[in-house]
């Protein structure tokens, strides 16, 4: 999977997007500190140890550099989703992932522009999503481009 480049001064508004995700009880938020394991431990347990690192890794900044899609709709407060950026390098997105069971309703797009809008705001100009999985998915919602001869990257020699 190959990195890829992002235009952050390029992006889409993120308004509309949090507002429809709103009106289905999602809201996107960054992380809070004491709330870090509970994070950590959804993320392991829905997708993989390693995601929990990265996300570990981003709740240790401050600002904390995880933003987190919590359903809080009725009686529920619950994590659906998650996006990391400046976990593993500086100026890296991800990881990110959605509940299955979430997954159609925008969150995702969401997250991911949440998370570059925030690496906007700390002064990024361009951001590289690390080894990005659904290529077409960030070509298409923010119109990132790869980055050639970028697989496996700065994970080549990732102990596993």
């Amino acid at each position: 999977m190959p990195d890829m480049l992002v235009k952050l001064y390029e992006l889409p508004d993120l308004a509309p997007v949090q507002r429809q995700l709103e009106e289905q009880g999602i809201v996107i938020r960054r992380g809070l500190p004491p709330e870090k394991h509970l994070a950590g431990d959804w993320v392991e347990r829905t997708f993989q140890r390693h995601w929990r690192s990265e996300l570990e890794a981003a709740y240790s900044r401050l600002p904390v550099s995880c933003l987190i899609a919590q359903d809080v709709s009725g009686d529920k407060a619950e994590m659906v989703g998650f996006a990391c950026y400046e976990a593993t390098a500086k100026d890296f997105f991800g990881p990110t992932g959605v509940n299955p069971d979430y997954r159609g309703k925008g969150i995702g797009k969401a997250l991911l522009m949440a998370a570059l809008h925030a690496m906007k705001a700390e002064g990024y100009a361009y951001a590289i999503i690390g080894s990005a999985g659904p290529t077409a998915f960030y070509e298409k919602e923010v119109g990132a481009i790869a980055i050639p001869d970028s697989s496996p990257g700065i994970y080549k020699h990732m102990l596993r």
